[in-house]
């Protein structure tokens, strides 16, 4: 008996069964090539586009935990803002020549209230708990309070680049410079009244020659100005290093000019009283609250205590200004990251449609060309057995 005819069917019917498990394949999955033998160009392509679109998703993850940092970081900037705002109010209301010391006391209370809620917003965290202001330590409270009841900073400057789209780093850290980075005094020049001065003369001081401030601010000697009865009324010495470097007679409304700075006299010194220059240095925002509520909380009413306070309070408005300003540019900067974050986001988005889109391209399936061949296929599969049922049972095939 001759098989041919069966062996011809048979594999015309394995073709034909592989023929619909190909387009059953297609169908389900969406992809006419799965395996590089398929179509090796195309598989390829489909590959390298996937790569890309698996670092765009690892991008986007960064990214949403990045916008959830900044949000919060911008929010802490808003709230510090604020809180300087009100200090500067306190201070401005302090110095109202019409405060009482019952006042100063309100006042003071305030402001010492302001001091806790800053140490607050400093060690604020984040979604994931980390620290926003410890640097790259944020797992430990960046700001808190040492055995003399000062604060200290705990977290560094650290810095990290992360990847929020091909090509494009940003920085995933912020320390807590914001809160420390300001000088004492008007950044330049600190003044301090002696504290045994019985006058009622305070100074301020502007910037003339930055030159001369700088290297004054700079270094590390400081100016002692002294005032004294002279045969014809009140003179004032200003000494450094242990040599005269200016002096003359005090006259009203007069200008001094000292370490690059043009120094106003108010009210009237004694003689006796002096005024210590020193170059400004590094004062926390948390140190300049606390002198500030310490000043206010031990104000008296003689004149001369009077002037002494508002010398501190004077000296602390400036090193605050210097704060509030750190607060504005350090919020810029943060919405200029948070705003490239955003952007990247975006990009992202738009280059993985169209990866995805080259994908398709590649290896994705025509699925209602594939649905139609598949019934054909079938259609064809079912009529061949039926085919080949009804020559079976013919007597001649029984001779072939």
């Amino acid at each position: 008996m001759d098989l041919t005819f069966y062996s011809n069917f048979e594999s015309s019917v394995a073709q034909q069964e592989a023929q619909i498990n190909l387009l059953q394949s297609q169908v389900s999955t969406g992809l006419a090539v799965q395996t590089p033998e398929q179509n090796p160009a195309a598989y390829g392509t489909a590959t390298f586009s996937n790569d890309q679109i698996s670092q765009l998703s690892a991008d986007n993850t960064t990214q949403a935990a990045l916008q959830s940092q900044l949000g919060g970081v911008s929010d802490v900037y808003a709230s510090v803002s604020s809180l300087f705002d009100s200090v500067q109010s306190v201070i401005e209301q302090a110095l109202n020549a019409t405060s009482s010391p019952q006042d100063l006391q309100t006042l003071s209370t305030q402001v010492s209230s302001a001091a806790t809620q800053l140490v607050g917003l400093a060690n604020t965290t984040g979604s994931t708990g980390q620290y926003l202001f410890g640097g790259s330590r944020g797992t430990v409270a960046p700001f808190q309070t040492g055995a003399d009841g000062s604060i200290v900073y705990l977290g560094d400057g650290g810095q990290s680049q992360v990847s929020v789209a091909p090509g494009d780093n940003v920085s995933a850290l912020t320390n807590g410079e914001v809160f420390t980075a300001g000088l004492s005094g008007d950044g330049t020049v600190s003044v301090t009244a002696n504290a045994g001065n019985t006058g009622t003369g305070t100074l301020t001081g502007q910037v003339v020659n930055p030159s001369a401030a700088a290297a004054f601010q700079a270094g590390n000697t400081p100016i002692t100005l002294s005032f004294a009865q002279g045969a014809s009324g009140l003179t004032y010495t200003a000494t450094s290093g242990g040599s005269t470097i200016a002096s003359g007679a005090v006259t009203s409304g007069q200008s001094l000019q000292l370490a690059g700075e043009d120094f106003t006299i108010a009210g009237t010194p004694a003689s006796g009283d002096s005024f210590t220059l020193s170059p400004s240095r590094p004062q926390s925002a948390f140190s300049l609250l606390q002198t500030v509520a310490s000043a206010l909380a031990t104000a008296a009413s003689t004149p001369a205590a009077a002037a002494q306070t508002r010398q501190v309070l004077d000296q602390s408005l400036a090193t605050l200004s210097q704060y509030q300003q750190g607060v504005l540019t350090a919020q810029a900067q943060n919405g200029v990251t948070l705003q490239a974050v955003n952007n990247a986001n975006s990009a992202n988005a738009n280059q993985t449609t169209s990866l995805e889109t080259s994908v398709q391209n590649a290896t994705g399936a025509n699925i209602p060309v594939a649905i139609a061949s598949l019934d054909q296929s079938v259609t064809a599969l079912q009529a061949a057995m039926k085919a080949f049922g009804d020559v079976q049972n013919l007597s001649l095939f029984s001779y072939l």
